[in-house]
């Protein structure tokens, strides 16, 4: 039948409820309930993966057997009316109801009528795999539900409102899994089943939607309530203290609710508490109230990610029933109050990432303590003064202030699975023998202790570690490779950041079988004779001395696990070629083989070997021949190809990769017109072809195409020409709106290790060269929001666009050493975020507009070497700029200028001294010479360049001005025909 017919069965076992009496028999099942329930056997789909460890409870179901003693059925003992159904984790796939029309839904050739009789109590569908949204007949033919389980079944879509008729409801459970979302509650829906959900006690629904659901809904929750599970919800806005109030509350949990704002009642607490979780909703703020004390049943408390302040009460001490205990990522402060240490039944203790100072030398009086984090605080002093109870398994204490030798207590807590030290002023050597004693460790992280160093003597390799597999000790005074991994069986292993010199052998690379990552950056490596492992995912030996064709001998031979998601062997020695052996890593999402002096050509398969691909980046080596025209659509995101020797044309096939947001080809030696196909990649955010030899106009075309995520254009250095289409610009929406794209966060490509330990790529800084300021510069953490635009060193000729002036987000713009003529375009006083102008060597004319006065973020101002003329701006960023500004353009006057202008009270060029006809051509300066005519050539020529230089005498110039202008002009009309 393909679909199910579940309501059939419960409409069968609500009208035999009432209407049937068993016979004195053994058999307690009800003839048309037992019937039913074959039936829906018979028609019910089942689909059980080959992991799946339950089996279907309806195997059990046959009618040879009481209905009654088949798997998920109870009846009731007197009448034999199935009361409970439980089809839990029972495979079950498909739609859950039929079709009303359904012949398997109609008695005696119609449609039932009895229906709405009241008989089944309990109905758990949960963990099975349903598909469609949830019928609303199972709300509305079935009222006499008390308990009702639909958890993580694979149902989607809006929760119909009829849930609200379910009025003798006790527990409701709708949770379902973390990475759908797809089932929801809309306001009204929430608020019909607070309102009229009067009985119920528990009520489950884990990532529900219930973004549309307002805060205050939970104003009419019954104060019969004992579990509200919200976790995860898409909740927001202030969330009623009422709540925590209600009499009979016994279990919380709003945790994971980012947007979800409130404040701790101080006062009438229900004293029944058990558990209470508000963990990362991040907008509860206020102090922890001295109320707590009260919870004396409290077993769990989670208030992390907050915005939590001030002390921790002394009244903690009181409960003495609390075994875990999470504030962090608070604002926290001040001491430990002693109390704490009473509580003898705590296992659990995170307070991580707070401001709390002083002693921790008690926490051996908590004896079941398992668990502590007190990382990222302001804890201080001798770390031998802690002492731990012999139960503890995990420790963290790291990012705090804590010095000297680890003590020799704890390496005696035998129980102990992860200790981390990190960032801390700890000294001394960690010896083989020492850790040999702790037998239960997994984690070992002593990482930025600079005086803390690993034993290299012989006698490590008499110790075994066989339990030891994530060991993090980056950036300490590590000298060699310490002999005890050679008995271990790591996992993962950070030595990064130390003084390891020389190289790997094959006996140094022993016990190093199972590693998964690898980090051994920034160290002194200068050889490698065996690559550690053949499980390799992540391989970082970024920074160091490594010299040679390692890639084509050692890493060619050596590493062939596909499973490598990660390479990084930047800013070496490396020479040789890239072997093709990479296009074998199909699920590599990093290589980076940068600044290194490799040769040869690229390998064909570089766009097109794994899909997973995101980061490339080949910069700065030798490579040549031309760039494969062979990418396919990938989460390709970055591709760093610039400073090579590259030839040939930008490959069309690049147009596939529709993740790309950077594409760095920088000086190279590419010849090829704009590659305008570009604007088909909708990501493309960072687009640098600098210094190469790119020719042609951009063709007007670009107009109609869409640049709209482009917010860093690097055109600089070329041999580019003609005028800038006027409208390009109009499509740089990432410019002109604020941005709202950012570079994909390269973690999400990266591995995050076993338990957490080894981040690979998520710590990988990226970085482009900007030449800013007059600076060439290398942007990191802010190339995510630097917003530029090069076109300096090209050939461009006519006017700047008035467009330009849209581009309101720019932080950089150069023009400089084009053939730009006409003015400045006054738009440019909208560019309010610009720091860095730079339109020098140049044609421009005219005046250098006032509006630009107004840019008060502008750092760097570069006009010289065009034919500027008129006052100089004053005021805000133009009171800070000097002469080199303004060099090469003879008609500009006033500061910083020696030169004044003539009319010092006006922001207008100084007045002619000789009124000109439209399209005259005889300068200023012979104008004035033309003034000494009659006197005699040697003093016109003196007067004249006296004049020019210093616009003085000021008597002078008024005396003469009006009679030499009539005459001036009398003289021309005179001219005129003779040089006809």
């Amino acid at each position: 039948m393909g679909r199910l017919c579940l309501l059939l069965v419960l409409f069968h076992l609500s009208w035999s409820s009432s209407s049937y009496v068993p016979p004195a028999s053994s058999h307690l099942c009800l003839p048309h309930q037992r019937a039913a329930l074959l039936q829906f056997k018979k028609s019910i789909s089942i689909d059980c993966p080959p992991w799946h460890v339950s089996y279907p409870k309806t195997e059990t179901w046959n009618k040879s057997t009481d209905c009654c003693s088949w798997d998920g059925v109870k009846c009731d003992e007197l009448t034999g009316h199935v009361i409970d159904i439980d089809l839990s984790d029972s495979c079950l796939t498909g739609s859950l109801f039929a079709n009303a029309n359904n012949s398997l839904f109609r008695i005696n050739g119609s449609v039932s009528s009895p229906f709405h009789l009241h008989g089944l109590q309990r109905l758990n569908l949960a963990a099975n795999n349903f598909s469609g949204a949830i019928p609303s007949e199972l709300f509305t033919e079935f009222v006499s539900l008390t308990h009702l389980d639909l958890s993580y079944s694979g149902f989607s879509g809006l929760i119909p409102y009829q849930i609200s008729l379910l009025s003798s409801l006790v527990s409701l459970d709708l949770s379902q899994n973390s990475d759908t979302f797809n089932l929801r509650f809309d306001g009204q829906g929430f608020d019909m089943l607070t309102r009229n959900l009067t009985k119920l006690r528990n009520l489950v629904l884990d990532y529900v939607d219930m973004s549309d659901v307002a805060a205050t809904s939970f104003l009419n929750l019954t104060s019969s309530l004992q579990h509200l599970s919200l976790p995860n919800c898409q909740l927001h806005g202030e969330f009623p203290s009422h709540v925590f109030l209600l009499p009979n509350l016994k279990h919380i949990d709003l945790s994971w609710n980012g947007n979800l704002t409130g404040y701790l009642p101080q006062t009438n607490w229900s004293s029944g508490l058990e558990s209470l979780s508000l963990n990362y909703c991040g907008g509860f703020r206020g102090s922890i109230p001295a109320s707590f004390g009260n919870l004396t049943q409290i077993l769990s408390i989670e208030l992390s990610g907050n915005l939590f302040q001030g002390h921790i009460p002394d009244v903690f001490g009181n409960l003495t029933k609390l075994t875990s205990l999470s504030s962090s990522h608070c604002n926290l402060s001040g001491p430990l109050p002693l109390t704490m240490f009473n509580l003898t039944k705590i296992t659990s203790l995170d307070l991580s990432y707070n401001h709390f100072h002083g002693p921790v030398d008690r926490i051996q009086m908590l004896s079941s303590i398992q668990y502590v984090d007190l990382s990222s605080n302001d804890f201080d002093g001798p770390v031998d003064q802690i002492q731990m109870p012999s139960s503890i398994q995990y420790v963290d204490l790291s990012s705090n202030y804590f010095d000297g030798p680890l003590p020799d207590s704890i390496f005696d807590l035998v129980n102990l699975t992860s200790l981390r030290l990190s960032s801390n002023n700890l000294s001394g050597v960690i010896k083989s023998d020492m850790l040999s004693k702790l037998t239960s460790l997994e984690v070992l992280d002593l990482s930025d202790n600079r005086l803390l160093s690993l034993s290299t003597s012989g006698n490590g390799v008499n110790y075994s570690f066989p339990q030891l597999q994530n060991v993090v000790f980056s950036g300490c005074s590590v000298r060699q490779f310490p002999n005890f991994f050679r008995t271990s069986n790591l996992v993962a292993l950070d030595l990064s950041n130390n003084m390891i010199s020389g190289g790997i052998s094959k006996w140094e690379a022993q016990g190093w079988e199972e590693l998964l990552g690898l980090d051994l950056s920034y160290n002194f490596l200068t050889t490698i004779e065996q690559f550690p492992g053949k499980k390799l995912w992540i391989l970082n030996l970024h920074s160091n001395l490594l010299k040679g064709p390692i890639l084509s001998t050692c890493l060619n031979l050596q590493i062939s696990n596909p499973e490598l998601t990660e390479v990084s062997i930047s800013e070496n020695k490396l020479t040789g070629n890239i072997p093709s052996s990479i296009c074998g890593w199909t699920a590599l999402m990093l290589l980076d083989l940068s600044r290194n002096s490799l040769s040869g050509t690229i390998p064909e398969c570089l766009g097109n070997f794994s899909y997973y691909l995101g980061f490339v980046d080949l910069q700065m080596n030798n490579l040549s021949g031309k760039i494969p025209d062979s990418f396919m659509d990938s989460l390709l995101s970055q591709l760093f190809l610039n400073d090579n020797r590259l030839e040939g044309l930008v490959p069309p096939s690049l147009a596939n990769s529709s993740k790309l947001e950077i594409l760095n080809l920088g000086n190279n030696m590419l010849t090829d017109r704009f590659p305008h196909w570009l604007a088909s990649v909708p990501s493309l955010q960072i687009l640098i072809l600098r210094s190469n030899r790119f020719y042609g106009s951009l063709p007007h075309s670009m107009v109609s195409t869409n640049f709209s995520a482009l917010r860093m254009i690097d055109l600089s250095g070329n041999e580019f020409t003609g005028p800038l289409p006027t409208k390009l610009f109009r499509n740089f929406r990432a410019m002109t709106d604020k941005p709202k794209e950012r570079l994909s966060d390269l973690a999400q490509y990266g591995l995050d290790g076993t338990d957490g330990i080894y981040h690979g790529i998520e710590d990988y800084h990226i970085s482009v060269n900007v030449t800013t300021k007059r600076l060439e510069l290398a942007l990191t953490k802010t190339l995510d929001i630097f917003v530029s635009l090069d076109l300096s060193n090209n050939r461009f000729s006519g006017r700047i666009p008035e467009d330009v002036g849209q581009l309101i987000y720019l932080q950089m713009l150069n023009f400089s050493h084009n053939n730009f003529t006409g003015p400045i375009p006054e738009s440019f006083g909208n560019l309010v975020a610009l720091e860095s102008l730079d339109l020098s060597s140049n044609e421009l004319s005219g005046r250098i507009p006032s509006q630009m006065s107004k840019l008060t973020f502008l750092e760097v101002l570069n006009l010289s070497g065009n034919n500027l003329v008129g006052p100089i701006p004053h005021g805000n960023q133009f009171d800070t700029f000097d002469n080199d500004s303004y060099s090469g353009n003879l008609g500009l006057c006033g500061l910083p200028l020696s030169k004044q202008c003539m009319n010092r009270t006006e922001a207008k060029p100084p007045a002619p001294l000789v009124v000109e006809h439209e399209g005259s051509k005889i300068p200023f300066f012979w104008k004035v010479v033309m003034m000494g005519y009659g006197s005699g050539v040697v003093i016109g020529l003196s007067l004249g360049y006296i004049v020019f230089v210093t616009g003085r005498p000021w008597w002078f110039v008024r005396m003469f001005e009006r009679d030499l202008q009539y005459k001036f002009i009398k003289w021309i009309q005179r001219i005129k025909p003779k040089r006809n």
